[in-house]
């Protein structure tokens, strides 16, 4: 996926893998997720201990977050721990306490306080009716936000409350003209408010507001009237595919107001990322939060870009995105390339030898060299006397300027894009080397586990290219000196070793030398491996010293500060 592009997830049903492993506690099915970052096929391949790094056991790398990957599942538990805890604080029904948290926008710790203060006031502003006296279960048993049609689910977590739950609906038996239709039906229902409207204008009001404007949260449909649909009177009046719909948009509501919890960006991917290091604006100018969901998706947690951009913090990879997006450099090149008419200010371009120029526009004629009245030159167009004048030193100088920030912008530019359109064609070098995999199991005496070696050196090319096409953006940025040297000497090493493991890739198989191969392209493999860990860690220890110096202004560093410190 392009850095500049945004895929919303699309609805589909889940089923879940067999070799998920799956509990039962409190009555419900919890699916337990395992978030091994870039560990998920190695376990299935008995030579993965020949390309990993050895590591001290439980000691996280300098450049990784702690996160945790959440399934369907476990976000629909986490609803409904905070529904039970304002059920048994507050001494409310389920419905009650699922419409206090969406209008707190799920802020627990401020409704407590303002419901302990004003418990009327914040009931009539939620659309909540004042509850009477009854008799409330405890939390222990309180009806689970649970689905109940578990055999369809879709995309963000769409299930249903239990029918268990005791709705809030009236039903009138008595027979009136609906307001709405004009119709004289023979069910109508109504909310605490008792305005009283037909079964068929309920359905298609709720299912309108789910289905097409896509809420979560509505009041009753008489007008002025405030109070708020329940969940369990929208469970009633809809179909459960609709119901599902409104589930959907509650976990979606719980998540977007959770600022440690974000949805994984990758198309049609159900799981939910909870990263705590992501949330602090200072926290994000020392360290880039890159997590992984448990279907092996790795993007920012801090920022819009979805894909890994390390070691990069978020606010310079903006700016980079910004730069290659707008039309500043095409502004670059005009001012390398051409000349305002010093008379109409019209842009020429010279397109021949001769420094006479003549504006086509307002026929004025000047130097080129110089830009100074042709007049002044005699016939002498072959050389300029006013050379050393100084109006003509500052025009050439500007232009010179101009030109080397160009030529300055182009180097990083183009290995950049360099970088990101080789791992755009990743799936093509997959191809060739599977072919590869199977020609050498065909030709030799080497099982299909035993040839995985290739893809093993496939996978590290595009994680290092990654980095590779990321540190130059860095690069650019960065402010001239030995800081900068050692990064470049870094990088340089990282580049030589993955173009030399894509040249072994490129290589055609030689049945005889087969053995040969496998150990080199191994070797290899645990080489780059190696030098991109010495990239990313030397990278993100000094975002935490403070070492790296910016030649712009950067959100998250006081350049006068650190240029004092310097």
């Amino acid at each position: 996926m392009s850095d500049y592009e945004y895929s919303d997830a699309e609805e589909e049903e889940v089923s879940y893998d067999e070799d998920e492993e799956m509990d039962i506690q409190d009555g419900k099915w919890i699916l337990l997720i395992s978030c091994k970052e870039d560990d998920n096929m190695d376990d299935e391949d008995g030579f993965a201990d020949d390309f990993r790094i050895p590591s001290p056991k439980g000691k996280r790398k300098v450049y990784e977050v702690e996160y945790e990957s959440l399934s369907v599942s476990q976000m629909e538990e986490s609803i409904q721990k905070e529904a039970d805890h304002v059920v048994g604080i507050f001494g409310v029904n389920l419905n009650t306490a699922m419409l206090l948290l969406r209008y707190m926008s799920w802020n627990k710790e401020r409704l407590i306080e303002k419901y302990m203060d004003h418990p009327v006031a914040v009931n009539e502003a939620a659309g909540v009716p004042t509850p009477t006296l009854e008799i409330v279960r405890s939390p222990s048993h309180s009806p689970p936000y649970s689905p109940t049609t578990p055999s369809r689910r879709s995309t963000r977590g769409s299930t249903s409350l239990a029918k268990s739950i005791p709705s809030l609906a009236k039903t009138v038996s008595q027979t009136f003209e609906c307001p709405i239709c004009c119709s004289e039906p023979p069910s109508t229902l109504a909310l605490e408010c008792d305005h009283v409207f037909c079964s068929d204008c309920w359905s298609m009001y709720v299912t309108s507001k789910i289905r097409e404007e896509g809420e979560c949260s509505f009041s009753c449909m008489a007008t002025g009237c405030s109070l708020t649909v329940s969940d369990s009177f929208i469970r009633k009046v809809t179909d459960d595919a609709t119901f599902e719909r409104f589930h959907e948009l509650v976990v979606r509501h719980y998540v977007a107001h959770q600022a440690q919890l974000k949805f994984c960006p990758a198309p049609s991917c159900v799981y939910t990322i909870k990263c705590q290091s992501g949330v602090s604006k200072t926290s994000l100018s020392k360290m880039v939060p890159t997590v992984r969901c448990a279907a092996g998706h790795a993007f920012c947690f801090g920022c819009s870009i979805e894909s890994d951009h390390r070691p990069l913090v978020c606010s310079v990879a903006k700016l980079w995105l910004k730069k290659c997006q707008d039309d500043s450099e095409t502004a670059n090149w005009i001012k390398s390339n051409t000349k305002e008419c010093s008379k109409c200010q019209s842009t020429i371009e010279k397109n021949g030898g001769c420094n006479h120029m003549t504006c086509k526009k307002c026929r004025y004629e000047f130097c080129w060299v110089c830009m100074g009245p042709w007049s002044e030159h005699g016939t002498a167009w072959y050389s300029c006397n006013r050379y050393d004048d100084q109006s003509g030193v500052e025009a050439r100088d500007a232009q010179s300027r101009s030109r080397a920030s160009l030529e300055r912008y182009l180097h990083y530019y183009n290995r950049w894009a360099n970088h990101e359109q080789s791992a755009k064609l990743s799936v093509e070098l997959y191809a060739k080397t599977e072919k590869k995999m199977e020609e050498m199991q065909i030709t030799s005496e080497l099982t299909w586990i035993e040839v995985q070696f290739a893809r093993k050196a496939v996978d590290e090319v595009e994680r290092c290219r990654m980095t590779l096409k990321w540190t130059y953006a860095m690069a650019y940025y960065l402010d001239k000196g030995n800081e900068k040297e050692l990064f470049e000497d870094n990088q340089r090493d990282l580049e030589k070793a993955v173009e030399d493991l894509s040249e072994l890739l490129e290589e055609p198989i030689n049945p005889d030398k087969i053995a040969e191969l496998r150990q080199k392209m191994t070797d290899k493999t645990v080489y780059v491996q190696k030098r991109n860990e010495i990239v990313l860690e030397d990278t993100a220890q000094g975002f935490l010293e403070g070492r790296w110096r910016w030649n712009v202004t950067v959100e998250g560093f006081d350049i006068g500060e650190e240029d004092g410190d310097a």
